[in-house]
């Protein structure tokens, strides 16, 4: 039969406290204070912790924000570039295709690779 066991808020507190002021993760002093529990030291750092436990902190310069700003907005360009550049091929490929099929040409690939050696004509 398990153990149900109960532990103070004093207790809760030191250990959160040593997880944070000696840089202990919650399965060292899990194992140093015979806390059977898998989540019980890390619900006691959320609860009595300053929150900063496992918490990546973030710290941005003004210029790392405008840098992130203009690089979001390069990559709205380029991608509404590419969608252009996509669609313009699919309709060269289909009138490629279309004019093939009324000059009675059914290797539109061969039609290609011979066009692709010509010069272009001048309009």
């Amino acid at each position: 039969m398990a153990r149900n066991i109960r532990y103070s808020e004093s207790f809760k507190m030191e250990v959160v406290r040593e997880m944070e002021t000696q840089g202990r993760n919650a399965n060292q002093v899990r194992q140093k204070y015979g806390i059977v529990g898998g989540g019980t030291v890390e619900k006691w750092a959320r609860k009595y912790g300053h929150g900063l436990m496992g918490k990546v902190i973030r710290v941005e310069t003004t210029k790392d924000i405008d840098e992130l700003k203009r690089l979001k907005e390069r990559v709205k360009r380029l991608e509404s570039l590419l969608a252009d550049t996509n669609l313009e091929l699919a309709l060269e490929r289909q009138y490629t295709r279309l004019a093939c099929e009324r000059a009675g040409i059914e290797d539109v690939e061969e039609f290609k690779k011979k066009a692709a050696g010509q010069r272009p004509t001048e309009p």
